[in-house]
């Protein structure tokens, strides 16, 4: 078996239908195995999925594991040399499966690789990054100190971490995990994703444990469709694609404890502390910010006093999980 395909579906029938629909068009080269794992989804997804595709392997988590535990359980039963993430919102276009696969496998100081992920209308998406140093660019979505932080890394020389068009074959310290494919025998070494995270940045911490055995690589002539935000929309009820600026409502909630648990396992205890102190420093200058705008604007800006509330009671909500993540304790952090 040359690829072991693990897609994860939350009450998402209808992206994976379509994504399990791309793989068999457009992978005839490479052997290859569907593994869905459920995450409890309650619904008539394993009905509407098995019929139409009675060769997929389906696992039922029994409950929402979210995307590490729930990715780390379709590993332990793969069978494949290779093992490819693959969200459940993407579309695989162009032989993109076969021609990933030839590509890895020319690369054999590659354990892992990604491909060059696009929006619906052809657009190019951020398929990787380098990382900064303390994960400092955590802290540009930030209201107003991020685009302080942003100017100062702009004027100081500081090159763009994000991949967002990939040239022929770009090396980088992480891959978006809609597109994750990883050597099977480098896992004893690298371990599994860290079953502490619930959803998102567990990819990122991950890449940091891949890459002390090898080098990750991005390739452009694979190119597979990522909707973007359409399996985690379903579960929060929102069709905010932009991840990283949601810092005011449910889902920016899980965004940030995803986040400072990141920094806290990839770069240490006196990064994290940097990096919080920021963000609870955020806090006033968001307000005075705002209220200046407002003054100064004519009562227009691209933030609202709701946000300004959302991001208080996030922060506020975040801080039981201070200590915690402080002493780097094994804990599932789902947050509500």
């Amino acid at each position: 078996m040359k690829l072991s395909i693990i897609i994860i579906n939350y009450k998402s029938a209808h992206h994976v239908l379509n994504c399990i629909e791309s793989v068999y068009k457009e992978t005839a080269r490479h052997t290859f195995e569907i593994i869905v794992v459920d995450n409890n989804s309650g619904d008539d997804s394993e009905e509407k999925i098995r019929s139409a595709f009675p060769g997929i392997i389906w696992l039922q988590t029994g409950y929402n594991a979210g995307f590490a535990r729930a990715n780390n359980e379709g590993i332990k039963i793969a069978k494949g040399e290779n093992i490819l993430l693959l969200n459940a919102d993407t579309i695989v276009q162009g032989g993109a499966l076969d021609k990933t696969i030839d590509l890895f496998e020319q690369d054999q100081e590659a354990v892992a690789c990604g491909v060059q992920l696009l929006n619906p209308d052809g657009t190019h998406q951020i398929s990787g990054a380098h990382f900064i140093k303390g994960s400092l660019n955590f802290l540009l979505p930030l209201p107003y100190l991020g685009r302080f932080i942003r100017y100062m890394g702009y004027r100081l020389g500081s090159k763009v971490p994000s991949v967002q068009t990939v040239s022929d074959k770009v090396e980088v310290d992480w891959v978006v995990g809609a597109f994750l494919m990883v050597r099977r025998d480098v896992l004893p070494s690298s371990g599994l994703l860290d079953s502490d995270f619930f959803m998102y940045a567990e990819e990122i911490e991950w890449c940091s444990r891949l890459r002390k055995n090898g080098k990750l690589y991005l390739y452009e002539e694979p190119k597979v469709i990522h909707l973007g935000g359409g399996t985690s929309g379903d579960y929060y009820e929102t069709e905010e694609n932009e991840n990283s600026k949601n810092l005011w409502n449910k889902k920016g909630r899980q965004i940030l404890v995803s986040q400072f648990v990141r920094v806290r396992k990839q770069h240490g205890i006196l990064w994290f502390l940097i990096i919080w102190a920021i963000f609870i420093f955020e806090i006033p200058i968001f307000i005075f910010g705002l209220l200046l705008e407002k003054i100064l604007k004519g009562g227009k800006s691209r933030f609202s006093w709701q946000n300004v509330g959302g991001y208080i009671q996030n922060m506020v909500i975040l801080m039981r999980y201070f200590f915690r993540i402080l002493l780097n304790k094994p804990f599932f952090y789902k947050v509500y």
